[in-house]
């Protein structure tokens, strides 16, 4: 699950990560009292208004700001609200921004008086350790530094007790830092590694990690991804999902207990079971088609989870066929034949083809079931019956 910076920033600076005064606004007035309020505090004269929106890039894409003054924070604040932000990661469409961090600023002596880092903590599967990546080279050209002068990229791999303080001072060694920054350093890195661990992250990164002037140490920006599989142990962090944030298409799926990825081809499919989805793409692609999705519907799919599926498919306007394919073990092939016939008698108005392929239990009955209910459905026992007729749907 993904989480907007500010929300990343106060688990972070629960645990001790230096994190610079902000506060959070959905109106130009709101991002005036603010401002207001960290100047008060602070005595600064930059404050950086910045789009809250999943995804990053959003400097480049004009959704960062800096500001001097009060009247500045909300000129800023009314172009970013409401914008739609196209950044590299967003695709064309793009992501409507709801909301502004309003953060105080450390860029104020100069970028010559301070110094940019990345660093990030995620799982090593080589190793099946999380390890912790940093370089003293950070800031919006990351990718480029990681592509050009990798030496410029530093792994720590962490033992499963947790990172040791050895391992915090030779990060902060690597990245060159001396004195109070050193020790600034090593403790943003434990306090890092406890939040990870805490929070069960799948993913913390922060880009930059700032030293000012003074040699304090700031996460001016930060990126968490939760993993799913954890929300059950953590229903205050399952709170900040924003499903605004995410496909409409993977809400439904979710909503339904339906395992949904978006993909970019044009043939539907609606599988039970990770591994036969994936060799249903692979028979996908090789009748000529292109997967459009991956649809999980688990082990007791019914007319429920199948109509949900249907909805799910035919949202997207690529798809020119739909591929039911289906292994009755734990559920029986007939029954869902006949979710899949009260399904589409719900939705009514399928305008593409849909194939249905059936193996295992009671698989015959469940053909018959299609067969006999006068729609629109084409019925298949073996993967290359379904392959021919996907065939023959695209063309």
């Amino acid at each position: 699950m993904n989480i907007h910076e500010y929300q990343a920033k106060q688990l972070l600076e629960e645990s001790g990560v230096p994190i610079p005064i902000s506060m959070i606004a959905t109106t130009p007035a709101e991002a005036v009292s603010a401002a207001e309020e960290i100047f008060k505090k602070t005595g600064s004269n930059e404050i950086a208004v910045k789009a809250q929106v999943h995804s990053g890039g959003r400097g480049k894409a004009g959704g960062v700001k800096i500001a001097h003054s009060v009247n500045e924070v909300e000129n800023c604040a009314r172009q970013i609200l409401g914008m739609t932000l196209v950044t590299s990661q967003t695709g064309p469409a793009g992501k409507f921004v709801r909301k502004v961090l309003i953060q105080n600023g450390v860029y104020e002596s100069g970028p010559s008086e301070l110094k940019e880092y990345y660093i990030s903590i995620l799982l090593n599967r080589a190793t099946g350790r999380n390890m912790i990546v940093y370089s003293p080279q950070g800031g919006m050209d990351i990718e480029a530094v990681a592509a050009q002068t990798p030496q410029l990229i530093f792994k720590e791999d962490i033992h499963p007790l947790g990172v040791q303080p050895y391992q915090a001072k030779r990060i902060a060694s690597n990245l060159e830092l001396k004195d109070k920054a050193y020790t600034q350093m090593v403790k943003c890195v434990l306090a890092m590694y406890d939040a990870y661990i805490k929070n069960d992250f799948s993913l913390l990164e922060i880009n930059p990690l700032v030293k000012t002037s003074n040699d304090d140490i700031f996460a001016v920006d930060a990126k968490v991804n939760i993993e799913d599989n954890a929300l059950y142990r953590h229903p205050n962090l399952a709170l900040l999902r924003d499903k605004d944030e995410e496909n409409p298409a993977e809400v439904e799926a979710s909503e339904n207990n339906l395992n949904f990825v978006k993909l970019d081809g044009n043939v539907g499919c609606m599988v039970n079971g990770a591994g036969l989805a994936m060799a249903t793409m692979d028979i996908i692609k090789l009748s000529g088609g292109d997967p459009a999705n991956f649809l999980d519907v688990g082990g007791s799919a019914n007319a429920k989870t199948v109509a949900a599926g249907f909805r799910i498919i035919l949202r997207d306007a690529n798809v020119k066929a739909i591929l039911i394919n289906i292994f009755g073990g734990i559920v029986r092939c007939d029954r869902v034949a006949q979710g899949v016939v009260d399904a589409y008698k719900e939705i009514g108005n399928i305008a593409v083809p849909v194939i249905v392929r059936l193996q295992g239990t009671n698989a015959k009955e469940g053909k018959d079931l299609i067969d006999k209910s006068g729609l629109k459905v084409l019925s298949a026992i073996s993967l290359q019956e379904a392959a021919d007729l996907v065939r023959i749907s695209v063309v």
